[in-house]
């Protein structure tokens, strides 16, 4: 799964990087967390645009928007299949902006945050999908959940899922509302080449979502690294 990830590339990289007609206003992030709002880039009648969103997917069709706290990553393997995601996943794709994310290990009953990222430090994107909500008191959510897939060999240690990594050159396939084939959707959602990041123990401080400071990047050196 993914529980937690990071911002902190500066804006004007993140405008380059997606292609963004406007430099977007974002603050570096070092612990996001599920129901917070994070970036994502949808596509638009001008290009791409970069819009805020609740992570943990609210479906359309739901009578209680607490569905959200439980849907915060959907698995590539079913996305066809099932109700909350299958219609999502042919018209409302988006790409989450992100340059690590965090993932726990269990060792004899306690866990330890990892930080995962690039090697060259790139940011990179983790295949969303969004809705639209609106309650019968005129509340509106759009919301957000992150595509997970099987973990490589450097996160399969760790733990057994990881989110999404798209190449770059996958941005486009996966924005353009014309691509409604599932099965070439689907070819897209691999587990992202294992030789090309790099991961490391970091402080259980990430656990307190309160938390947000550079300092959660920091490796613990005592508990190893790959």
């Amino acid at each position: 799964m993914c529980g937690r990830f990071t911002l902190a590339t500066p804006a004007e990289r993140i405008a380059e990087h997606f292609q963004l007609a406007a430099v977007p206003a974002l603050a570096p992030r070092y612990n996001i967390a599920p129901s917070q709002p994070v970036a994502a880039v949808r596509a638009a009648e001008a290009g791409r645009e970069l819009v805020w969103l609740r992570w943990g997917l609210v479906p359309s069709w739901a009578r209680d928007p607490k569905i959200g706290y439980r849907m915060i990553n959907a698995r590539a393997e079913s996305l066809a299949e099932r109700p909350a995601y299958r219609t999502a996943l042919r018209r409302r794709r988006c790409l989450v902006p992100a340059d690590g994310f965090y993932e726990w290990q269990t060792l004899a009953g306690a866990r330890q945050p990892w930080y995962i990222r690039l090697r060259d430090g790139e940011p990179f994107a983790i295949a969303g999908l969004w809705e639209h909500w609106q309650g019968d008191n005129g509340t509106v959510i759009d919301s957000v959940t992150l595509v997970t897939t099987t973990a490589n060999t450097l996160l399969a240690p760790v733990h057994g899922r990881m989110p999404v990594l798209l190449p770059a050159d996958a941005y486009s396939a996966w924005l353009d509302p014309r691509l409604q084939d599932t099965g070439r959707l689907s070819d897209l959602l691999q587990p992202y080449p294992a030789e090309s990041m790099s991961a490391y123990p970091v402080s259980r401080r990430v656990n307190d979502t309160r938390t947000d400071d550079r300092a959660l990047l920091e490796p613990e050196p005592e508990a190893g690294r790959r």
